[in-house]
């Protein structure tokens, strides 16, 4: 299953994590840093599995490598434990602070369990927050069509032979290019984005535009039987070419470019939308 990379926060401070084998799996650094406050979490968290390893302990043994956004943007592999594995970790630093994050995340453990069981409260709760941040209930019925009609997509691209995450950056890459002129890495450049989500930024068009070539692209993986990363690639062109050529026609009819530099919600005419 393709992860999916989150961020967690906890009293104010961030802890990382990603849906993998549909649970959430925990940065251990993260926890650690906010359990010890260290200056040098990683190294305390060495420091810890060696211990760990040399008192026979199995915690270590919950630990997976699993990619994150780093401190400079890129993804990176760091250990994960899922929430039964970080609660024993936690059982092995010794911290008064232990206790509220327990119960921290047995509460997202719980949340999660009944997202799983009804899918309409994660919708929810992803609405919820985009409106705490200011976004407009226009821009977010977008965003929110946007997110299924991306899904939709990767699942298509797992079904038909994309495994490895380059793969999907490749795909995604392909379409953005077709669709935009730009690839995402350059699109959040344009916008001055670092580890932020670009399609969190973009504007009304922006999303519609996007939309328009990761759905094409779906249809056509369908529509053709599409197997192997190869034709899926050439898919994406296809699909992104057909979002690509509606943004030209409205751009010469506007007589202004869609793409833009400008983040949507610092954009004055984005929050007088906003209720």
């Amino acid at each position: 299953m393709k992860e999916q990379a989150k961020i967690a926060i906890f009293k104010g401070k961030k802890v990382r994590r990603t849906l993998y084998q549909n649970e959430w799996w925990f940065s251990v650094v993260d926890v650690v840093y906010v359990l010890t406050g260290s200056a040098d979490a990683g190294a305390y968290w060495r420091k810890l599995k060696e211990r760990l390893k040399a008192e026979g302990s199995e915690v270590v043994t919950f630990c997976h490598g699993l990619k994150l956004p780093a401190p400079d943007g890129k993804m990176r592999k760091t250990d994960c434990a899922d929430t039964e594995g970080m609660f024993r970790i936690i059982q092995s630093i010794p911290s008064p602070k232990a206790e509220p994050f327990k119960r921290w995340l047995a509460k997202i453990g719980y949340e999660r369990v009944k997202e799983i069981e009804n899918p309409e409260l994660a919708t929810k709760r992803t609405r919820l927050l985009y409106k705490l941040k200011g976004y407009s209930d226009d821009w977010i019925e977008k965003r929110m069509r946007g997110i299924a009609i991306r899904e939709e997509l990767t699942e298509e691209w797992q079904k038909r032979g994309a495994q490895e995450e380059k793969d999907y950056e490749i795909l995604t890459a392909e379409v953005s290019k077709a669709a935009f002129g730009i690839t995402p890495n350059e699109y959040k450049k344009l916008k001055g984005l670092k580890r932020e989500n670009l399609r969190d930024h973009m504007d009304d068009f922006e999303l519609i535009f996007n939309m328009l070539g990761e759905r094409s692209t779906t249809e056509i993986h369908r529509n053709e039987d599409s197997q192997g990363v190869p034709k899926l690639k050439s898919d994406a062109n296809a699909g992104g070419k057909i979002a690509g050529n509606a943004r030209k026609a409205l751009e010469k009819r506007l007589k202004r470019p869609i793409v833009s530099k400008h983040n949507y919600l610092k954009s004055p005419k984005s929050r007088k939308k906003v209720k």
